[in-house]
């Protein structure tokens, strides 16, 4: 039997350095308490020049933003098979908005790219409103559970 998180991490990004194996516990984390049974998803995180790129190319809206999701196609109900484009200079930028950590907003941007592979959708008022709950309650858990700082891996010098 295969296993049933298949997560693939790519730092292409300068700004900062990331301890891909610490994510990928993260994302475990989240993908058990979202009652994902099956995933199969990939994260790369990358600078805001490339997220700018990719936002202009496959959703034809300019400049850079935090988190693009594209989801691969649909599986056996709570299984997920996706994509996912972080932009760690977002993070960084709205980190110091909401005054929080960029590590932090890195782990909301795993969230919520996640609930929409399991439908969530944040279009509309009301649905936002339920996505944006089942974020903050999920992030609560992972904090309890880990020290985000740790996303960044030290510098070796």
């Amino acid at each position: 039997m295969a296993a049933p998180y298949e997560i693939v991490i790519a730092n292409r990004q300068p700004t900062r350095r990331l301890d891909r194996k610490f994510i990928k516990c993260l994302v475990e984390f989240i993908l058990k308490k979202a009652s994902v049974a099956q995933a199969e998803i990939g994260f790369h995180f990358v600078s805001a020049r490339e997220m700018a790129k990719l936002h202009e190319e496959f959703m034809n809206m300019a400049g850079s933003t935090d988190v693009i999701t594209f989801d691969h196609g649909s599986k056996p109900p709570k299984s997920i098979h996706g994509e996912f484009f972080i932009s760690i200079d977002d993070a960084i930028a709205q980190a110091r908005e909401f005054r929080t950590t960029w590590q932090n907003e890195v782990v909301r941007y795993v969230i919520h790219g996640i609930l929409h592979l399991l439908g969530y959708d944040d279009l509309e008022s009301k649905a936002r409103g339920k996505m944006k709950r089942e974020e903050n309650s999920l992030l609560k858990k992972i904090e309890t559970e880990f020290d985000l700082r740790k996303i960044a891996r030290p510098s070796t010098s």
